[in-house]
C-alpha cells in the first residue's frame, strides 16, 4: 500500500471528521465522566483555526485520494523559571488511523514523519498524553521508542452520572 504524508488542508475537514469522531468516541467510552457524546467533536471553525495556526501542524496519511490517518501536533515553548529550564517541545495532541487501515504501518509512518518534523524544528522532544485505559496505544508508542515521562493521577470524589 502506497501511503503519503502531507499537511492537512482546509478542505480536508469532512474527510477528517470520522477520524476525529473515532478518537472522541474512544474517550467517551473510556471516561464518560469526563467526555460528552458529540457527533461533531471538532467543529469546522476550530479545525480551520488549527490549520491556519503556525504553531499547530496537522498531517494526514493518504492512500490514493483517501485520507486514512491524521496526527495533530502543537509547538510549545516552556519558559525558564526558578523551577524548570526553558524548553521547546512538539506535542502530539491526537493520532487517529481509520479502522480498516490499522496495524498496517499508517500510525508508525505518521509518527516517524512527526519525529523528523520535530527534529527539523530543533525541539528537545516530541511528547504526548495517552490514556491509561488504552493499553494498545501505550504499547504502540513504546514500540516507537517513546518512554513514560510522567503519570497523571486522580482521586475522584463526585462520580457523575453518565
Amino acid at each position: 500500500m502506497d501511503i503519503s504524508i502531507r499537511n492537512a488542508e482546509l478542505n480536508d475537514y469532512e474527510s477528517l471528521l470520522p477520524l476525529f469522531r473515532q478518537v472522541h468516541e474512544f474517550h467517551v467510552q473510556a471516561r464518560p465522566d469526563l467526555y460528552k457524546k458529540n457527533s461533531t467533536p471538532v467543529q469546522q471553525a476550530f479545525y480551520e483555526s488549527q490549520v491556519k495556526d503556525n504553531k499547530q501542524h496537522l498531517f494526514v496519511a493518504v492512500t490514493g485520494k483517501e485520507i486514512i490517518g491524521v496526527i495533530v501536533t502543537q509547538e510549545e515553548e516552556i519558559p525558564e523559571n526558578s523551577f524548570v529550564r526553558a524548553r521547546k517541545v512538539l506535542s502530539i495532541n491526537s493520532l487517529s488511523v481509520a479502522e480498516a487501515y490499522r496495524n498496517k504501518g499508517v500510525g508508525r509512518k505518521l509518527a516517524a514523519y512527526v519525529f523528523d518534523f520535530g527534529k527539523s524544528l530543533n525541539v528537545e522532544s516530541v511528547e504526548l498524553g495517552v490514556s491509561e485505559s488504552n493499553p494498545s496505544a501505550i504499547e504502540f508508542y513504546r514500540s516507537l521508542g517513546m518512554t513514560t515521562k510522567s503519570r497523571k493521577m486522580e482521586m475522584v470524589f463526585n462520580e457523575r452520572d453518565t
